[in-house]
């Protein structure tokens, strides 16, 4: 059986760590959201400094390695993909590329869901409590309004071309019942 690398992308707040973890507890994978790293790195750098996001794509890729080489069942990885900007793909297919080397399954979700559904899971107690950048609210609701209107985290019909992908739209859908979904999708 062969290695398992599930990538859930999409906007802020549409869900991704609460699916993931619902996800992680369904199939054996192991969780490793977006924060893990940009919190650890946040209490030195702020990560929108040039040391910042070095520290979190170096740790980041250091784990990557370690758990594409490991015998484990596979890794469920969580991070907003910024697709309006071209750099952000080859950093992405990079990760693919790793996993890929070591045998490992590569398996593509992203979510999407209503902008006031997200605004409003932007301050859930979940989020808040494995997310500690997101406490300041002020500063989140923000951070949330200005990368909307920067960028696209939700891709365009046949952008996404790889043969294990889903887009699921979870405004109104529970995360346990994406989960049991994605699990049914991809027979994790």
């Amino acid at each position: 059986m062969s290695m398992k690398f599930l990538q859930i992308f999409g906007p802020q707040a549409v869900g991704k760590m609460t699916v993931g973890q619902e996800l992680e507890k369904i199939t054996g994978l192991k969780l490793f959201h977006n924060h893990m790293t940009i919190d650890l790195v946040s209490q030195f750098f702020d990560y929108d400094t040039a040391e910042g996001t070095r520290l979190v794509n170096l740790f980041r890729r250091e784990i990557f390695e370690a758990v594409a080489k490991s015998d484990l069942y596979g890794l469920i990885f969580t991070s907003v993909w910024v697709l309006d900007e071209q750099e952000r793909w080859g950093g992405r297919n990079e990760v693919f590329e790793l996993f890929e080397s070591h045998g490992a399954e590569i398996y593509l979700v992203e979510l999407e869901a209503d902008f006031d559904e997200r605004f409003r899971r932007n301050s859930t107690p979940n989020r808040l409590l494995h997310k500690p950048t997101k406490r300041d609210a002020e500063f989140s609701e923000r951070i949330f309004r200005d990368m909307e209107d920067r960028h696209r985290f939700n891709s365009l019909p046949g952008e996404i071309r790889r043969e294990n992908f889903i887009r699921i739209n979870n405004t109104n859908v529970e995360a346990g019942a994406v989960a049991g979904i994605i699990k049914d999708a991809f027979g994790l």
